[in-house]
């Protein structure tokens, strides 16, 4: 197995761990709404063809076990786009203190931007966040798209976002 897909491999077993120790964190998710997110930030951080990238995404209140849905839309300054839907898992640290692993496969076109190798990509990411007494947090997060071999060619991407998630009832009410 190619060094590249035993990363992805890797990679994936140890969010499915931490996805499992969320067990272990407090309950204070029993009352968090649904989201809008909106980041800002890098994208390919440190790397040949750095861009600015922002996203907008929807992330539910829905749970399946402690799995929640969540798609979203992402667009770089070099004209790339993604659109992703996937699952996440908040861990709440106190009252506060809230961490979030997601994965998410999407579709990647580049634009006049960074070439990826494959129109399929997956995106895992964790984001640290504040929580605000209103349930909107504030957070910074590091995210990797590859398409897991699925192209002749995988280079991957690390992505260092800020973002603003608030809660759709005060965008729309209830």
């Amino acid at each position: 197995m190619p060094l590249h897909h035993r990363r992805f491999v890797a990679e994936s077993v140890r969010a499915l761990l931490i996805a499992a120790l969320t067990m272990l964190a407090a309950p204070a998710w029993a009352d968090d709404p649904d989201f809008l997110a909106f980041s800002g930030g890098v994208f390919d951080l440190g790397k040949d063809e750095t861009a600015a990238e922002g996203r907008i995404e929807y992330r539910s209140d829905m749970r399946f076990w402690v799995f929640k849905p969540f798609g979203g839309l992402m667009a770089t300054s070099d004209g790339g786009a993604y659109g992703y839907a996937g699952v996440l898992v908040d861990m709440f640290f106190g009252r506060r203190m809230v961490a979030t692993l997601s994965f998410a496969p999407g579709a990647y076109h580049e634009g006049s931007g960074k070439d990826l190798g494959h129109t399929l990509e997956f995106r895992s990411q964790l984001e640290v966040a504040y929580r605000f007494d209103d349930r909107s947090r504030l957070g910074l997060s590091i995210s990797h798209m590859s398409n897991a071999s699925r192209g002749k060619k995988n280079p991957g991407t690390e992505n260092l976002m800020l973002t603003y998630a608030v809660p759709v009832r005060q965008l729309f009410g209830d």
